[in-house]
């Protein structure tokens, strides 16, 4: 049975799962770059299942394969952004993949206001569903926190 921990933001791997810890985290990275992948760390006030595109602390770290060195930068972030959300991507550079093959977010703001399904008809009775973030009424960097 799957538990969703309080109606959480569910993007990316263990997204079902409590918060991983930092010994956890370290554990994920030393996975992904023993296959290689260059790892990035990404942060956003705006989770929108839409929003793929975050933005990214710092350069992509191609060439770092220290994990103390990739949680270095991930705590970094979050004394930067602590009320954001902040997530781990696992790049795989390999030719014909060329892709993100590992994300999870490895920090959430202490309260998640959800999103909102807004119902509208449209011509002949249509019925389109939008979703909404409940974070977006307010101004950006002012969303949580």
């Amino acid at each position: 049975m799957m538990t969703n921990y309080g109606n959480r933001i569910t993007q990316g791997q263990f997204s079902f799962l409590p918060d991983l810890t930092d010994e956890q985290i370290l554990k994920q990275i030393e996975y992904a770059l023993q296959q290689g992948w260059a790892m990035n760390v990404e942060f956003t006030d705006d989770p929108h299942p839409r929003n793929t595109y975050w933005e990214m602390w710092g350069l992509p770290m191609f060439d770092l394969h220290d994990p103390a060195g990739i949680l270095y930068e991930v705590n970094e972030c979050r004394k930067a952004y602590p009320n954001h959300y902040i997530r781990l991507t696992a790049y795989d550079s390999t030719r014909g993949w060329e892709t993100p093959r590992m994300s999870f977010i490895v920090n959430r703001p202490k309260d998640e206001p959800g999103f909102g399904l807004l119902r509208t008809e449209v011509n002949d009775r249509h019925i389109v569903y939008t979703i909404r973030s409940y974070a977006t009424e307010k101004p950006e960097n002012e969303r949580y926190g």
